[in-house]
């Protein structure tokens, strides 16, 4: 057959900027974003987000330069994830949790240019910019004061420290601005820094091939339609709200913006705009299962979780109330999930327990993920299918980073010449082909010789009528090496009779684990350190568990 080659017509860079000139025409009157007394329609989107990306570009914000955005689930935040690049710029989205040393390294890693803040992390960034090094060119700010804005007035607060407002530089902008297009669809387009669960984060680069087919992926796995109504219960600054900012360009959706999550906030927005979908890690499945106050829905809302293993009784729970729950698994260096727990028609027959057992597993790989396995550590080969044999998830695909910026090392070390990503997180295949997480590889407790998954433990924790979260780490001891050691919240008050000891939680844990599993002590928090995306802090846990030996 003759060889044709690529050309003009059909080798455009993939990227998922052209989705927002889509939906100014296709949806151009529907609503875009909503927010307290502010909406958008996807027209006015289009404009301010040209008129942005415009501004950019006349502060002299040139292509590759990052530029930086420190905020929660506001408009702005929404609108940035299309202008920084199309401004030609590469978005970084940082963690508004971080304190003020870990920012000022990651502002000066990345080389930001420019940085957005959210008004309530104002003396937060500001403090990080004090720790530059002297003589060192810091960023220049830009405040986001939403709130403000929302209420029809300007905020009074000193700005004396900042470029200007949010909506006094996008003003300035060209709505016709003819957007930066990537010259080629493996340019980066985003930089983010992993989430924290580890004191050492890393910046993923990601293209905008990557971001694309990521997008497309999760709007095909999730069976997303036509202008839903989507709920901002997951961070956009985590892996870029998994690439949902994109894709409700690309369906059209209406974006309910929510400055932080509210349990209260929550269900009035469910009811007041009648929620399609909402994603959030396993933590917030749990707050919305565990509200004293909860009512059943009156209409099926459908969660995506992931971050980490959600206990089969937190999703038990959830499903209950009238939430659909999809589950799946991703990081932060594949651009959000490409593991998801396929699910089969014949399992809607099963016990309500039964289901969420077999929906607390990952699953399989996305239609857009190339492969996902489980490796023997020793000899690399696939392990067996039987639920049991562990050993290392590894992922091939589209959607994986470019790799670590400045760390060469570091990229070599999990992006392999085998043609695997190694993802440092323990898991099993079952025999009907789907994938389990165990653990992530530094957490998996040895204790006299036993590997114990700490993720089977905190399930049946989470079962306890008392408990509200749990997380169960390695304590070192002298005679076993180590012992599994919980750390619990208990519910509130108004929701307990009685609090059970930690004599009580062991035995409970004893007539349902095996008795290497069972904790030999809990620990008792009014709440366990965790990251802003959810992820409890094991390090943080470990530390303590070795202070106690």
């Amino acid at each position: 057959m003759e060889l044709l080659l690529p050309n003009p017509a059909n080798s455009t860079p993939l990227t998922t900027l052209g989705f927002l000139d889509r939906a100014a025409t296709a949806y151009g009157d529907s609503p875009s974003i909503v927010y307290n007394n502010v909406s958008y329609t996807w027209l006015q989107t289009h404009c301010r987000c040209l008129q942005m990306a415009s501004s950019l570009t006349s502060l002299g914000i040139q292509r590759g330069q990052v530029v930086s955005v420190v905020a929660p689930n506001v408009p702005s935040m929404y609108e940035l994830q299309f202008a920084v690049p199309m401004s030609g710029a590469v978005l970084n989205n940082i963690n508004t949790r971080l304190d003020a040393h870990t920012l000022s390294i990651l502002l000066q890693h990345s080389e930001s240019k420019l940085v957005f803040v959210d008004h309530h992390s104002s003396s937060l960034v500001l403090e990080a910019i004090s720790l530059f090094p002297r003589n060192t060119r810091h960023p220049q700010l830009i405040l986001i004061d939403d709130e403000m804005v929302s209420s029809g007035s300007k905020s009074t607060s000193s700005t004396s420290h900042f470029l200007d407002h949010y909506e006094g530089i996008l003003e300035d902008g060209d709505p016709k601005f003819k957007w930066v297009r990537p010259k080629s669809e493996w340019d980066p387009m985003v930089l983010n820094y992993t989430s924290g669960t580890t004191s050492c984060p890393k910046g993923v680069s990601l293209s905008h091939r990557a971001i694309f087919i990521k997008t497309m992926d999760a709007l095909v796995d999730w069976s997303v339609p036509n202008q839903p109504v989507y709920l901002w219960t997951l961070p956009i600054f985590h892996a870029n709200g998994w690439s949902f900012p994109w894709g409700m360009a690309a369906v059209g959706g209406t974006n309910i913006c929510l400055r932080k999550v509210d349990l209260s906030q929550i269900y009035r927005l469910i009811k007041q705009h009648k929620v399609t979908h909402m994603c959030g890690a396993p933590v917030v499945l749990n707050m919305l299962s565990n509200s004293p106050d909860l009512e059943t829905l009156d209409h099926h809302v459908q969660i995506l979780t992931a971050g980490a293993p959600p206990p089969a009784p937190v999703l038990a729970r959830t499903e209950s109330m009238g939430f659909v729950v999809s589950h799946g698994y991703g990081l932060t260096e594949t651009g959000g999930m490409v593991v998801s727990c396929a699910w089969k028609q014949k399992w809607n027959k099963l016990p309500l327990t039964e289901r969420a057992r077999l929906k607390s597993r990952q699953g399989v790989n996305t239609v857009g993920c190339t492969e996902a396995g489980v490796l023997d550590p020793k000899t690399g080969e696939p392990v067996k299918r039987d639920g049991k044999t562990v050993g290392e998830v590894v992922l091939r695909g589209g959607s994986l980073m470019l790799g670590y910026l400045k760390d060469t090392e570091g990229t070599s070390k999990c992006m392999r010449e085998n043609g695997w990503f190694y993802t440092g997180d323990v898991g099993v295949i079952h025999p009907d082909g789907y994938l389990e997480i165990k653990d992530r590889s530094k957490d998996i407790i040895i204790s006299g010789g036993e590997n114990i998954s700490s993720p089977e433990v905190e399930s049946v924790l989470y079962s306890h009528p008392a408990v509200n979260e749990a997380a169960v780490v390695a304590k070192p001891d002298k005679f076993w090496g180590e012992t599994p050691c919980a750390f619990v919240s208990l519910k509130k008050n108004g929701e307990l009779t009685q609090k059970p000891s930690e004599k009580e939680i062991i035995q409970y844990c004893r007539d349902r684990l095996p008795h290497y599993m069972v904790p030999k002590m809990v620990v008792f928090e009014s709440e366990l350190p965790k990251t802003s995306t959810g992820k409890v802090q094991k390090f943080i846990l470990r530390r303590i568990a070795k202070a106690m030996s």
